[in-house]
C-alpha cells in the first residue's frame, strides 16, 4: 500500500489510536508514571501584550487541538447531507433515527442509575456518542463479511452522534457566560457566514477568523471546540470559477483527514487514556457512575440503536441498508457502544474530582471493549449465515 493511501486508511487510523491508548496505559502503570503526569500538567503560556492564555498541556490538547476533530466532523456531515449518501430523506432516516435512539437510551439508563445524586448526574452524556474511527475499524477488520452499505450506515450514525454530543456540550457543559466574549464570538460567526456567502476559499481567511472565534469562545464560557463546527459548516460546499466547479468541502476534508486521524485523535487518546490500575480505581467500577457508563455504552446503545431503527422501518419511515438484515443492524448497534473519544472528552468536562474522573475513564474503556467484542462476534456470525459455509451467497439474515 502506498504511503498516501496508508495515511488515509481508517483501519490504520484505528490501529494507531489503539496503540496510543495502550502506550498511555502502560506508561501510567510503570515507573514512567511520574513523567506521564508531569507532561500532562506542563504549563504552556501564550501571551500577546496584555492578553495571555496560561493552561496545562492537557487542556491545550482538549480545548485546542480537538478543534480540528470537530472541524472534520462538520465537514463530513455537510458533505454527506448535501451531496453524499445522506442527501435524500430516505437514506437519512435510518441512521438519523438510530442516532436519536442511541443517544436517548444510554442517557436514560445512566440517569436511572444515578438519579438523586447531582454530582453523578453531570456524567449523563458520557455514554451517548460513538467513536467513528474505532467503530469503523472493527467493521473494516471484518472485511467482506459485512455489506458495504453497513459502513455508510455506521458512518452516518457516528456523525449524527458526534453532532448531538457537540450540541450537548454547548448546552449542558457550559460554565458561566461572559456577554462581551459571546458578542465577539457572534461577530466571528457572522464573518464566517459572509465567507460562505461570497464563496471565500482562501484558507488564511478561515484561519484568522477561526483563531479569533476560538479565543472568544474560550473566554465566553462556551466550550471552545465549537469553533471547529462553525468553521466546517461555513466552508462553501461547491465553488465555480472560470467555468470549472469543484467541491471545496471535500478538498478541505481530504487534506485534513489524515492529520486528524493519525495526529489529533491518537494524541488525544495518549493524553486521556492513561488509567492507573490501583485497588481504589478498580473499586470505582462498582459505583453507580461507572455502572451507568458501562451499561449505557454496552446495553443502552444496542437497545437504542436497534430499537429506534426497527421502529422506524416498521412504521415505513426508513429502510434497511442494502443487503443488510436485522442481525447486521444488531451488530452495528453493539459496535455503536464504542464511545472512546467523545466519551472521554465529555468525562473530562463532567467530573473535576480526580478519582471519579479516573473511574469514568476506565468505565468508558471497559464498556467500549465489550461493545467492540460483542458487535464483532454478531457481525462475524451474520456474515457466515449470509455467505454460507461454502462461500455461496444466501439470503440476508433477517
Amino acid at each position: 500500500m502506498r504511503i498516501e493511501n496508508l495515511s488515509r486508511s481508517p483501519q490504520v487510523a484505528g490501529l494507531v489510536t489503539v496503540a496510543a491508548m495502550l502506550l498511555a496505559f502502560v506508561l501510567d502503570n510503570s515507573p514512567a508514571e511520574r513523567w506521564y503526569v508531569q507532561v500532562h500538567h506542563l504549563p504552556v503560556l501564550v501571551q500577546v501584550g496584555e492578553f495571555s492564555i496560561n493552561k496545562p498541556l492537557i487542556l491545550w490538547i482538549n480545548d485546542g487541538l480537538m478543534v480540528f476533530f470537530f472541524l472534520l466532523i462538520a465537514l463530513e456531515l455537510k458533505r454527506e447531507v448535501l451531496e453524499g449518501e445522506l442527501s435524500s430523506l430516505k437514506s437519512l432516516a435510518a441512521p438519523g433515527f438510530a442516532a436519536l435512539g442511541g443517544m436517548a437510551a444510554p442517557a436514560l439508563l445512566y440517569a436511572a442509575l444515578n438519579a438523586g445524586d447531582p454530582l453523578a448526574m453531570r456524567g449523563w452524556a458520557i455514554p451517548v456518542a460513538t467513536d467513528a474511527v474505532l467503530a469503523l475499524t472493527v467493521l473494516i477488520l471484518l472485511g467482506s463479511r459485512v455489506p458495504a452499505s453497513l459502513k455508510v450506515f455506521l458512518t452516518a450514525l457516528a456523525i449524527f452522534d458526534d453532532l448531538g454530543a457537540i450540541l450537548v456540550i454547548a448546552l449542558f457543559y457550559t460554565e458561566q457566560l461572559a456577554a462581551s466574549s459571546l458578542l465577539l464570538a457572534a461577530l466571528g460567526i457572522a464573518a464566517l457566514g459572509l465567507f460562505n456567502f461570497y464563496k471565500v476559499t482562501r484558507i488564511p481567511a478561515y484561519v484568522i477568523v477561526g483563531v479569533f472565534l476560538w479565543l472568544a469562545l474560550l473566554k465566553s464560557g462556551v466550550h471552545a471546540t465549537i469553533a471547529g463546527v462553525a468553521i466546517g459548516l461555513a466552508i462553501p460546499m461547491r465553488v465555480t470559477r472560470g467555468g470549472k466547479s469543484w467541491s471545496h468541502v471535500q478538498e478541505t476534508e481530504h487534506a485534513l483527514s489524515p492529520w486528524v486521524a493519525l495526529g489529533v485523535v491518537p494524541v488525544f487518546a495518549f493524553f486521556n487514556a492513561g488509567i492507573p490500575l490501583s485497588i481504589a480505581v478498580l473499586g470505582t467500577l462498582a459505583s453507580p457512575v461507572s455502572v451507568g457508563i458501562m451499561l449505557g455504552l454496552f446495553a443502552g446503545k444496542q437497545i437504542g440503536v436497534f430499537g429506534a431503527t426497527w421502529l422506524a422501518v416498521r412504521l415505513g419511515l426508513a429502510q434497511l441498508p442494502h443487503a443488510a438484515g436485522w442481525w447486521h443492524i444488531y451488530g452495528v448497534a453493539l459496535i455503536a457502544g464504542i464511545g472512546f473519544t467523545m466519551s472521554l472528552f465529555i468525562a473530562g468536562l463532567a467530573f473535576s474530582d480526580p478519582e471519579t474522573f479516573r473511574g469514568a475513564r476506565l468505565s468508558v474503556v471497559v464498556g467500549s471493549l465489550f461493545s467492540a467484542i460483542g458487535g464483532a462476534a454478531v457481525l462475524w456470525l451474520a456474515g457466515r449465515r449470509r455467505f454460507g459455509a461454502a462461500g455461496k451467497q444466501v439470503e440476508p439474515l433477517r
